[in-house]
Parts: structure tokens; sequence; C-alpha cells
């Protein structure tokens, strides 16, 4: 791992004329063009630079004529790597620095009949997936959460506050706060894992204040003492500017602030402590105002990769509408994809733990309330997240649809108290640079920006488990489980929402539309185990069908023990669970998971031995998820 330089190597430029050729032809005229030009006719490019892919040598200065100053490399190769980055033509993509006051897209069509030069691509600005505004958070108002009747799962003592780990229905989260429209992590903190300081995920950003209290002790460092790279200004990671919106830090929080240390917030992934949590790597791409380029996120892309992230939060994307479909966004010349995309396949390739065979990018749907993702997120072999409130319903801002994979709590803004007022603790609260916010270590954010970090948080703690039980999988494996640990989002979709001073939300637009639903922690945790989950509804008496762990005919098995390994306090059952004609009799009291053994007899009514003939002892070990409501098909969609 190494720092990346702050001077480029350029390379020489083809000797060509951008004047009228003899048969007529005049470069940049389509007629005479060879090389692809990628424009979507958007105002929110950097008029600074254009990007070539060259599939050959350029070799003089003569370029200049067309308004280029400079070509330069737009990665800078790493030692060991050089095949992976030749298997994705990493080594093909340049930056051209054009005159100031050059148009871009005259000069694209001007070197575009350049034989070596196959494609050219505008240097597209992402935006954040936020709308930039911290709210002021007041101190603590909630009583931190329980594993048992007194007991905390966690000293940090704004826990409680932080509904989109473990949500009550507190009314001091929201009139209409809706018990368990949460991540569903309490069991998994409490029972199994909270995080392991060998996964590192970048958070692909504005710079994270690496020096916060809440965040130093569980921060990534580099061989040179570094805590990521300044992309945008080639340089030390910055986050105090006067317009820093605190996006950075208030992600790197929701993934990673240390847990258990007394002060502040937990973070999902942060440990217990002891020095456990999974690590942040701050890959700036947004200085305040400034930066967010294709360029500059292809290069943080490419470093996370390159310095051992095994995933990356990307809270950011195109504007809505720049692109319409993933053959728009990275299709033509041969395969050779998009240029931040030809990164993202970089960096999925790239092993850095020894759970996956590569990395993991979780990237936000996008935050303009359309019917589907922004892109990078909305490729269809990239996890994208939308968001919903404190009331388990979809964010008003959220986007939805197509290339939208599923939902997490993202926050919102203008929910109402039980006075009838504004309250906005319906959003999400974490870290925040105190520079930037009148000396306040926390704050409360809303977007898919915030719904990001939680999947980022949640897949980090799904590594830092496999490792610790010695699981493997292939990244498209651990994707798929990813998405596919979810609860019913759509039951409660009907009629409208009312939020404080605004047009009530139509719901039913959203049916079929959150993606698989809600993530579920503890559903993949036990995916990782590779533990079925049943599904309850807390507060009444029901019976589980249990044939798909015990065969179709398991009415007629007899059953020795049914045993509560794990997660009793959780679940609070009113009455011990048993078995009787193949069905597992439940009666949860709380909101929670557990994991129940299952024994019975496999070939007769009893245990065979050395005085008579009988079948053979088996045992199943099932996980139940005991959740508000129950839409009698186990959860999915």
């Amino acid at each position: 791992m190494r720092k990346l330089p702050l001077i480029l190597t350029p390379v020489l430029l083809v000797a060509f004329s951008c004047a009228k050729e003899d048969n007529g032809a005049i470069a940049g005229d389509s007629s005479a063009s060879s090389a692809e030009i990628i424009d979507f006719g958007g105002d929110g490019i950097d008029d600074s630079s254009i990007i070539l892919y060259v599939d050959g040598s350029l070799d003089t200065a003569a370029l200049r004529a067309c308004g280029i100053t400079g070509v330069r490399p737009v990665f800078t190769s790493t030692p060991g790597k050089e095949d992976l980055e030749r298997k994705f033509n990493l080594d093909k993509w340049f930056e051209a620095s054009l005159e100031e006051g050059a148009d871009p897209r005259a000069v694209a069509g001007a070197v575009s009949v350049v034989p070596e030069i196959k494609r050219i691509q505008l240097n597209y600005i992402m935006e954040p997936a936020s709308d930039g505004k911290v709210y002021p958070y007041e101190g603590p108002v909630a009583a931190p959460a329980t594993k048992g009747p007194n007991t905390p799962i966690f000293n940090d003592p704004s826990l409680g506050d932080q509904w989109h780990y473990i949500n009550s229905g507190s009314k001091s989260y929201a009139k209409d706060a809706y018990a368990g429209a949460d991540i569903n992590v309490k069991d998994v903190w409490t029972n199994l894992t909270t995080g392991d300081n060998s996964i590192i995920v970048a958070v692909v950003d504005q710079g994270v204040k690496y020096t916060h209290p809440d965040l130093a002790a569980n921060m990534w460092t580099g061989p040179n003492g570094e805590h990521g790279y300044n992309f945008v200004d080639n340089g030390a990671i910055v986050w105090d500017g006067g317009e820093d919106s605190s996006h950075g830090t208030h992600c790197a929080g929701t993934i990673a602030a240390v847990n258990n240390n007394g002060i502040g917030v937990s973070g999902v992934a942060g440990g217990s402590g002891k020095g456990d949590g999974v690590r942040i790597m701050s890959c700036q791409i947004f200085n305040e105002k400034r930066g967010g380029s294709s360029t500059i996120v292809s290069k943080a892309i490419k470093y996370a990769a390159d310095n051992g992230a095994s995933i990356i939060s990307c809270s950011f994307g195109y504007p809505g509408g720049t692109y319409r479909s993933d053959k728009a966004y990275r299709d033509g010349n041969g395969g050779a994809n998009a240029l931040e995309a030809a990164a993202i396949q970089y960096f999925e390739a790239t092993r850095n733990n020894a759970v996956l065979d590569g990395g993991i990018a979780i990237f936000a749907s996008g935050n303009d309330g359309d019917p589907y993702a922004t892109y990078p997120g909305a490729l269809n072999d990239i996890i994208s997240v939308s968001s919903f409130g404190p009331d388990y319903l979809p964010a008003y801002y959220t986007n939805y649809g197509p290339g939208c994979n599923i939902v997490a709590p993202g926050g919102e803004a203008y929910h109402v108290n039980t006075a009838g007022n504004s309250l906005l603790r319906g959003m999400v609260l974490s870290t925040v640079p105190s520079e930037n916010e009148d000396g306040a270590d926390y704050g409360y954010m809303q977007g898919t920006s915030m719904a990001c970090p939680h999947v980022s948080g949640i897949a980090a703690l799904a590594l830092s488990y496999a490792k610790k039980i010695g699981k493997t999988f292939t990244v498209r494996e651990f994707k798929e489980m990813l998405v596919t640990s979810a609860n019913d989002f759509d039951t409660r979709l009907q009629g409208t929402k009312d939020l404080y001073n605004r047009t009530p939300i139509e719901l039913s637009k959203y049916r079929h539309m959150m993606g698989t639903g809600s993530i579920d922690t503890w559903k993949l945790m036990m995916k990782i185990e590779g533990v079925p989950c049943l599904i309850a509804e807390t507060g009444s008496n029901q019976w589980l069908d249990i044939s798909s762990y015990f065969g179709t005919s398991s009415v007629n098995l007899t059953y020795l023990d049914v045993e509560i390994v794990s997660g009793a306090e959780s679940v609070a059952f009113a009455e011990e669970p048993y078995v009787q004609y193949g069905r597992l009799f439940v009666h949860p009291t709380k909101i929670g998971s557990c994991k129940i053994k299952i024994t019975a007899v496999g070939g007769g009514i009893a245990v065979g031995g050395d005085d008579a003939i009988g079948g053979m002892e088996v045992s199943q070990v099932v996980s139940v998820i005991s959740r508000s409501d129950n839409n009698k098909n186990g959860g999915w969609l």
C-alpha cells in the first residue's frame, strides 16, 4: 500500500491537424469521427478537462492545436496490480487538460478523428445524495436501548436516539414512529458480532474528520500515517471548509462510530469498545462544493481497492435522469466501460479480506423522488439503497423503482410530534465535524446518503461475522445474500402519508418498487451461518411451518426437544415454544430475534439403540424473527 503521488507523469501526444483536411473533412465533424463521444447534454461537467480512452501510442504534442494543453493517465499503476489493471483497461484512460476558456464539447469533436482515441467522455460531475443540511442535536432524550431489563447494549449515551438501529416506536422519534422500523441489529451486537478491525470500509465522499472523538479509534491508518486521500486537491484530507456540509463525517459515523466508549453515538460496525470496530478509510471526492468529477471518483475507487478496502460506501451519483439504462451508461467501444464503471469493476475484483474473492460497492439510490435509481448505483450488478423514515414508509425524497435494490433508514425531516408541531428527530443521528456545526460533534441529516452507510455497515458486520466463523463466499454470493436479507415493505403501502407542512404522499406508487424490502441485519447473519429464518408477529400466538427444514412429512415426525439457544430475552416468549403436527408454536411479546434448536426422530417414533431398532436423532437450528406485523409470506416479496 502506498500514498498516491501528487504529480502524474504526462504522456506524449499524437501529431495531427485540427484544420480542414484535403479530403474536405473537418475535425469534429461527425462524418469524420472515429471515436465515440459520451455526452448526455447536461450542464454539470468539468470544463477544464475531457477523458480519453486510448488504444495505441500517442507520440507528439500536436493536440495543442485542438485546445488540449496536456494529457496524463487517469490512474497511477500499482506494483503487482498490472495484470488486473490491464484486465479492466485502466491503463487506457487518460485525462486531457483544456486551454482556459475552451469548450469541452468542441474539443471532444475536434480530437475524435484521432485513430488511437476510441472513446471520449465528458468529465461529468456527480453530487451527494443528501440535501446537505445538518440539523442540531440537543442531546439524549431517550434511554439507551437495552439487551436485558436494565443493562445497556453499549454505554454510548445517544444510542437511544438512534431509532434507525433500534426502533421501539417511541413518540420521541415521531408521532407516527413504527416499532421495528430499523435495521434489526440489536441481537447481532449482543450475540454475534460488533465488527472486526481487519475489515476496511472506504467512505467515498467529503473528507471524514479523522480526529473526531467518536471516530478516531476506528480510522484506517496507512503506511505513512495517512487516513485516506483528498482527490479534489491532491493532498491531505480536509473537512472544515466554510461550505463543507459534514456529509462524509456523518456517513462514516453511521458505519463505524466507536461503540461502548462512553460518548456520543454508536456505529453499525463500530465494535465493542475493545479496538474491534471496522476501519474507515476517507476517500475524499468532494471539498466543499468542488469535486465529484468522473476522474476524481474513479481515482478514489482505485485507491480504495489498492489500499485494502473491502467495501466502498458511495452516497453520491449523477443527477437524476442523466442516464436511463445500463447500455447508455457503459456500452460501446467493444465492451470498454465508462471510466468509473471500470474502476468499480476493478474494485470488485480486488480481494482484500479472507471472506470474499473481491470487494462490495454500495450506492445511494438518489433523492430526486424519481421512479428509478441514479447511476452508477443503478447498474444491475451494483447495490443501490433507497430510504425509509421512522414510520417505516418511503421517505418523501427517495428514489424508487428500477435499479433500487433494497431500502434502509435514511431519516426524514418534517415529522410531527404529539403536540402537532414539526419534529426533527425522525432523521438519522450521527457524527459531524464541530468546526462546521458551532462546536457540535453530532447532528441529524436525511437522505439516501444516510441509508447507504447503514447497508455498508451491515455488510461490514457480515464480513466480520463470516471471518469469525470461518465462512467464505464469492462477491456474487455475498451480494445475493445481502439483497435478499430483507423484510416485507409493501404491506403498509396503502393510503397516504402525511408530513408537517407538506403535501400528502400517495403510497400506492411505491408498491413493488422498493427493491426486495427493508434490510435486516439478523437475517443476513443467519444467511452467513446457513440458518433458516421464520417470521413471527409480536404479541400473538401462532404456528410456524417447519416443513422446509424437516421435509414435507414433518407433520408425522416425533419431536424430542425444542431449545432456545440464544435470544430468549430478546423476544420474551409468553410461553415456551413447542412443536406439534409439524409446526412450531411461538408467542413472542417483544420485537427481536432468537435461535431455536429443534430435535426430532428420523425414522421411527424413538431413537434406535442397543435395546431396540429405531430412528436417527436429527436437529435443525432455525431463527425466529419477531416483528411488528407479519404479512404471512415469510417476510419475502
